[in-house]
């Protein structure tokens, strides 16, 4: 719902004036900081306006009459704005302007208002096809448009149909320098706001897609992953503060099964079932991904998971992600492993230290991760491998 004022002001216009001196009566409209200024078509001495009390006064001829019309005017005005307001709908000054005059007025979308619009439907989808977590990345995205569009363009919104590549040019900016965004994050938003410029280039509210021309940053990030030698270190390492010992735990657990943080601390002694084997697997859904997840439990992933055998419904106690990520930390430096730790390097340290280099084909190493698509393995893994055949070479070197 619109809730800007409308302001109409009737002003003298200085520059245009007729012979007889007798200049003529302008009306501005100001809407969402917005002005419209047009002619009324009445011309009257500068003298004998009163510009506080938006009166002409005597001696003006016809004073009174003047006076009945500019009242007409803006009765004609408010009404016009009203209906507008009714069918809460976006509008601006143009379309208050052209209601005025008797003309039609084209709905024009704007860009926030449409974003805005896009996730109210999208809204209704949480639960069902999407997740509120990514409603909730959409909707950052939306607040760092309309931010942008502030900074830019010194208005609340922009015309959708003005849409153009140097907007995306001039956004990626502001993210970058601005907002302090580094480019992989740049790039997921971008994204992002191009499904919903393609949502409404579908439904014929903007005529081509800006996004076609636009190229996003390649953004090379090497894997960072525990040798064999650092996983060792750190597993043979052992912590006499219990808080410790138990993160140092649930790492190692990462480092054998790929886990996420969310499906960690969501494991519960259901999710451990026998395989077709014999042996006992993993058995659950990846929450970003939906794919399931069949990981079987290699014997020091087994190790850790019999420690913590209970009756209770999760397999591991509850840690927030914070506290783990501070704990990791100090686990770090007192093994003396000068990399950074986290879940997401023990999933890296998963496909890498303990499959890749074991042999273990890409295409399993995607199942196991849970990727959508094989493409983001071959992506972020495709080094890896490169890697392992240069070892490999280098020790076949050695044989004549």
């Amino acid at each position: 719902m619109n809730t800007h004022k409308l302001s109409i002001l009737f002003v003298i216009s200085t520059s245009r004036k007729r012979k007889d001196s007798r200049a003529s009566l302008m009306c501005r409209l100001t809407y969402a900081k917005v002005r419209k200024t047009f002619a009324t078509g009445l011309f009257i001495n500068p003298d004998h306006w009163n510009s506080k009390q938006q009166l002409v006064k005597p001696p003006e001829p016809d004073a009174e009459l003047i006076n009945t019309q500019l009242s007409l005017i803006k009765t004609k005005i408010n009404r016009a704005f009203l209906i507008l307001q009714v069918k809460e709908e976006h509008f601006n000054v143009e379309d208050i302007y052209s209601l005025y005059k008797g003309e039609k007025t084209q709905k024009e979308h704007h860009v926030v208002e449409y974003f805005e619009s896009y996730l109210k439907k999208l809204k209704t989808l949480v639960g069902i096809d999407i997740k509120q977590v990514t409603w909730n990345k959409f909707n950052y995205i939306k607040k760092d448009v309309k931010s942008f569009v502030k900074w830019k363009c010194k208005t609340n919104d922009y015309l959708l149909k003005k849409l153009e590549l140097q907007f995306l040019h001039d956004f990626e900016y502001y993210l970058k320098v601005e907002k302090k965004q580094k480019q992989i994050t740049i790039n997921k938003s971008l994204q992002r706001f191009r499904r919903v410029v393609r949502a409404a280039v579908a439904e014929n509210y903007l005529d081509k897609d800006p996004f076609t021309l636009y190229k996003t940053k390649t953004v090379r990030s090497e894997v960072v992953f525990l040798s064999s030698e650092e996983l060792e270190l750190l597993e043979q390492h052992k912590f006499t503060q219990n808080r410790l010992q138990f993160v140092k735990d649930l790492f190692v657990f990462c480092c054998y099964t790929g886990l996420p943080y969310r499906e960690l601390m969501n494991l519960k002694q259901s999710n451990i079932v026998k395989g077709f084997d014999g042996n006992l697997w993993i058995k659950m859904k990846r929450e970003k991904t939906s794919k399931e997840l069949s990981i079987p439990l290699l014997p020091r992933a087994l190790e850790i998971l019999e420690k913590y055998s209970n009756n209770e419904s999760f397999v591991f106690p509850r840690i927030s992600n914070q506290r783990y990520n501070s704990y990791l930390k100090e686990i770090a430096v007192l093994v003396g492993i000068e990399k950074r730790l986290t879940t997401h390097m023990a999933r890296r340290t998963f496909a890498s230290t303990v499959l890749l280099y074991n042999d273990v084909p890409m295409e399993i190493v995607s199942e196991l991760l849970g990727h959508s698509s094989m493409k983001i393995t071959q992506d972020s893994y495709g080094k890896v491998v490169q890697k392992k055949i240069s070892l490999e070479m280098n020790r076949l070197k050695g044989y004549k």
